[in-house]
């Protein structure tokens, strides 16, 4: 019998027994005026808008004000944590501007439940979140999927980073990228305060990188209910990796509306990112090596990461009566990128080969999301309905060239350079006008129902979403059709929320991932496989999650048990088939808020017992998947200085257990430490709020292997970032 069928029918008893099903709306939210900085908070008026989930307004900020009290739940809106049949945690732009995030996986250095690797031969930010990855370009901005920069997501322009934790296919729909099996990211821009916001910072690192970034936020109206917020950054110089260098530009505009009965959200933004001499990934052979200097470069010089990306997104909704809103939200980008690539592999002792690799890339994405919620009652008995449609379109264009595969010799511990090869091994397509290789479009319907007993102390909630999943790869150097596949699938949540007190909530759900099939290919195991180019039906995943909140009203705290699997594709007697299965099973806890005054914390610890519970052949089944550590721990402490005002001290610690580099598990990287701290102080001169801010990263320099893997079966290496020392200085006038 089958996760869902043991789980579906108590939990339907009691569903039926109560009439209901389970979920939360959120009792209060704060309007996007919330977007203010630490820096301005004592000047400006935080606008609170009490009623249901909202698609466009943000929850208020948890005490401590480094993450909120809820995030996005997909197409439940915006939902309070303790309403919520799922684990969650939003950082805010008080976290992000205290410690000098420079990208998205900064921000996510905090959280105890993810870890931030690379992407498989390029240098896309990937996030594994219970032992499956999540991909850049299946993270969303304010709820559109595809839209934001594939490779590197700066963290100027963002206000909240929201993390939602396990499968997730019914509240977001199946990601366009084939990931986000064990959770997923949502980002939202800012919003212009009221009071309005003039910042101007200029920053500095010992590598003699410099930033320049300006923020300007106006509200205009009779109740300033327009809002309009202007966020540029522009970075460059060599970083604390040595050799490498970065050039990178960032714009973007927002628009916002708050009235009475419509709510609206628009931003425009452009992102040119440039990386010379990008430090590579390393694939070992056998036995990693020991890790290099954390500052070592290992590049060749002529190597270069380069993307232009526009995107926009637009969200909106509209009061139809008191108990009945409508939503429409959508997004686009077009990105472009080019690579010309190196990237090592490595025996025990550093030497190895590695050779060249060139590609373009051109992105072409729209999304857009629509639904209805409404309130009514049946017997006395508050419901909610949600019914939403959504739409994500793809159209990838790729070209690629290789260089003689036999590579050239290569050490990474004493890396010479060499002159680029000739990349005419292996061309797939024209670089200077890549053909179209990949269309994706994903359409979906969800409708769900959530029930309110006890007072609202008992919530209930059951949903279900038809996904049409339509994928077709074209080859790169002719354009003809190498295999397409249309299908589709039916993804339930059931999920329940118990609140025993208004500071106590127990809650549970089971939900479903979704993910494209995978293609046969020609061979394995050196002979044909019998159903080469049969499209496989969609990969579908099965979750059950217990859990505990605590609100404290200073600290707040979520615990919870998960079991998460996911089908692997295998080949037994030469035929390919989903009968393959990756396990998940553990135990996380968060913690945040501000115990003591003047002390803020946010930390936890992740325990992860993942398997290979199905296999080809029996070989390796229930080892450990590749780069996935049994254990994760995260605390960071801010607190400000008695007697000095304006003056506060932080500090990090993140610990990340052994991760294995092969399937058979003879061969793992160590365990790893790292320690960051920081300090940040406000004044006033002539009226202008001055910060300044100081923080050394991996204080003691440490040097390991921070990740291997990061995609599916790939056991490549991420060096760890070395010791940087960064100073800001901020203007608010």
């Amino acid at each position: 019998m089958s996760t869902f069928s043991t789980f579906y029918f108590p939990i339907s008893a009691l569903a039926f027994c109560v009439q209901a099903s389970f979920f939360a709306n959120a009792q209060s939210s704060e309007a996007p005026l919330d977007s203010a900085s630490d820096d301005n908070l004592a000047n400006t008026e935080v606008i609170e808008v009490v009623g249901a989930a909202s698609q466009v307004d943000l929850t208020k900020r948890f005490a401590g004000e480094q993450v909120a009290r809820g995030g996005r739940a997909g197409i439940f809106g915006n939902l309070d944590f303790m309403d919520s049949p799922f684990s969650a945690t939003a950082y805010t732009a008080n976290l992000i501007e205290q410690q000098q995030a420079q990208n998205i996986g900064d921000v996510l250095q905090n959280d105890p439940t993810v870890r931030v690797t690379k992407g498989f031969g390029n240098f896309q930010e990937v996030y594994i979140l219970r032992g499956f990855p999540v991909f850049s370009d299946d993270i969303t901005l304010n709820g559109a999927f595809g839209i934001l920069p594939r490779q590197y997501i700066a963290a100027e322009m963002i206000e909240r980073v929201e993390v939602l934790r396990g499968a997730n296919a019914f509240i977001n729909g199946a990601a366009p990228g084939g990931s986000g099996v064990g959770g997923t990211i949502n980002l939202v821009t800012k919003r212009a305060p009221v009071g309005g916001i003039t910042k101007a910072t200029l920053g500095y690192d010992n590598s003699n990188q410099l930033t320049g970034a300006v923020d300007i936020g106006r509200r205009l109206g009779d109740n300033d209910e327009w809002g309009f917020r202007f966020n540029g950054v522009v970075r460059n110089g060599e970083g604390a990796i040595s050799r490498q260098e970065q050039d990178l530009s960032v714009f973007s505009i927002g628009m916002d509306y708050s009235g009475d009965k419509a709510r609206f959200s628009a931003d425009l933004g452009y992102q040119d990112n440039h990386i010379d001499s990008p430090r590579p990934q390393v694939t070992p052979f056998g036995q990693a090596p020991k890790a290099p200097d954390a500052d070592a470069n290992f590049a060749q010089d002529w190597t270069f990461s380069d993307e232009q990306q526009l995107f926009g997104v637009v969200r909106g909704e509209y009061d139809l009566g008191e108990n009945t809103s409508i939503w429409l939200g959508a997004g686009f980008r077009n990105g472009e990128e080019q690579n010309d690539l190196a990237n090592p592999n490595s025996d025990e002792n550093g030497q190895g080969t590695a050779f060249r690799f060139v590609n373009t890339r051109e992105d072409e994405v729209f999304s857009i999301d629509t639904g209805v919620r409404t309130e009514y009652a049946i017997a006395g008995l508050k419901q909610e309905m949600t019914v939403s449609a959504a739409l994500v379109d793809l159209e990838s264009k790729n070209a690629f060239a290789f260089s003689d595969f036999g590579g050239f010799a290569y050490n990474i511990f004493d890396p010479s350079q060499v002159t680029p090869p000739a990349t005419d091994a292996f061309i797939g397509g024209d670089l200077n006008n890549p053909i179209t290789t990949e269309k994706v479009r994903n359409e979906s319907i969800a409708i769900a129902n959530t029930s309110y007993f006890f007072d609202e102390r008992l919530l209930a909630t059951i949903g279900l979403r038809h996904q049409s999943i339509n994928t077709q790869s074209f080859a790169a150097w002719s354009g003809e059709l190498n295999g397409s596949y249309d299908d589709s699938k039916i993804t339930p949540v059931l999920g329940i929320v118990v609140k025993q007190s208004d500071a106590l909530s127990f809650y549970a759900n089971y939900a479903e991932s979704l993910q494209a099939g995978a293609t046969a290919p020609d061979s394995g195991n050196g002979l044909p496989i019998e159903n080469a180019g049969e499209v496989l039906a969609p990969f579908n995943g099965e979750q059950l999650e217990l859990g505990v909140k605590y609100d404290g009203g200073n600290i707040g705290a979520t615990a919870n048990v998960f079991t998460l699997n996911r089908p692997n594709a295998v080949i037994e007697n030469q035929i390919f088939s989903a009968s393959g299965e990756q396990r998940s099973q553990g135990f996380e806890f968060t913690v945040f808020g501000e115990p003591l005054e003047g002390l803020r914390i946010v930390g936890g610890a992740t325990y992860v017992n993942a398997e290979l519970a199905k296999t080809q052949g029996g070989i390796d089944e229930g080892n450990t998947p590749i780069g996935v550590p049994e254990l994760q721990t995260n605390i960071n402490g801010q607190w400000d200085i008695a007697g000095i005002e304006g003056l506060s001290f932080d500090a990090r610690w993140i610990y990340t257990s052994e991760q294995y580099t092969n399937t058979a598990n003879t061969f793992e990287i160590d365990s790893w430490n790292r320690v960051d701290i920081g300090a940040s102080y406000d004044f006033e001169v002539s009226d202008t709020l001055v910060n300044v801010r100081a923080r050394v990263n991996n204080v003691f320099d440490s040097a390991y292997w921070a990740s291997t893997g990061g995609f599916p079966g790939a056991n490549y290496l991420i060096l760890s970032e070395p010791r940087s020392l960064s100073i800001s200085l901020s203007f608010d006038f």
